[in-house]
């Protein structure tokens, strides 16, 4: 790691830090420290799952309970048993708890304001397109990939929003049961595999890699959520899976794709990927892709 791009990092999170005031226990000259406000813009109407809190803020649970204790004795929220499962914590706003957000949003707009109000139009359309790339890299950063069983409620959901797009985006529909989809067995170790990125909890992309014997690596329904696209997923599932085969001792990968998705197919040649002739009679693809494994990416 460049020392120096350290000790960037290490500048821009002091300046940050200081400018908008988490120093301070009373954040935006409230009555609460900014973990507590954090918190409440995090419950909405309907309020929220506490494990998901946990994962969407990524904090340890005793923490998080000490949160919510305190705002449970201002009387600011509430936090019951879920009435389908009494397993599962939900917390909710109080109508005071409703309020006290709405004077945070007031204060941070305000705040937000103060840190534009010296700079001129042309310092702030280059300090809020600054924020939106480090945020869109942060968040970048936040993604997990993690390899899950076939039958996991996570991919059920990443493939029912797979399959819907494609019904949309080609010219004669997407039937799965048409389809080449691999048997479940064949993306569970040693077969293959399958992955699920997570963002703040929640599944927003996936791709199979089937590892058959005696034969190619290939991948399958890899996916990426729409609001995820342009953080690099592609990429960083190719690099994954295209990692995990040539450690299965593949020395070859392949894929294929439909003619309507030409993203994905710009995606395959900047990773290195070779058009090829057809290797299957996959009724959707139109384009076959493979790759030598130990051949580097061509650099963006």
């Amino acid at each position: 790691m460049d020392r120096a791009q350290i000790e960037q990092v290490r500048r821009f999170n002091r300046t940050v830090t200081e400018r908008v005031g988490v120093l301070h226990d009373h954040y935006l000259g409230r009555d609460r420290p900014v973990g507590e406000a954090r918190l409440l813009w995090e419950i909405d109407e309907e309020g929220r799952d506490v494990r998901r809190l946990r994962e969407r803020l990524g904090l340890d649970s005793g923490y998080l309970s000490r949160l919510l204790r305190s705002l449970e004795r201002d009387g600011l929220v509430t936090v019951e048993p879920h009435p389908g499962d009494r397993r599962v914590r939900t917390v909710r706003l109080t109508p005071t708890g409703r309020t006290e957000r709405a004077l945070l949003d007031r204060d941070s707009d305000a705040l937000a304001g103060s840190l534009l109000a010296p700079l001129n139009p042309r310092q702030r359309a280059r300090l809020v397109a600054a924020m939106a790339e480090v945020d869109r890299l942060l968040t970048a950063g936040t993604v997990t990939l993690d390899v899950v069983d076939p039958d996991h409620p996570d991919v059920r959901r990443c493939l029912e929003s797979y399959a819907a797009e494609l019904r949309e985006r080609f010219d004669t529909g997407f039937d799965p049961a048409r389809s080449r989809l691999p048997d479940p067995g064949e993306l569970r170790p040693p077969h293959g595999l399958f992955l699920v990125a997570r963002l703040h909890g929640e599944p927003v992309g996936c791709a199979g890699l089937k590892l058959p014997p005696g034969a190619p690596a290939e991948i399958k329904r890899m996916w990426v959520a729409p609001g995820t696209r342009g953080l690099g997923l592609g990429r960083r599932f190719l690099s994954e899976l295209e990692a995990r085969a040539t450690r299965h001792g593949c020395d070859l990968l392949r894929l294929d794709t439909n003619k309507a998705l030409d993203a994905a197919i710009g995606l395959y040649h900047s990773y290195g990927f070779q058009e090829v002739a057809a290797f299957n009679d996959e009724p959707y693809a139109h384009h076959w892709f493979e790759k030598r494994l130990g051949t580097p990416p061509p650099s963006l």
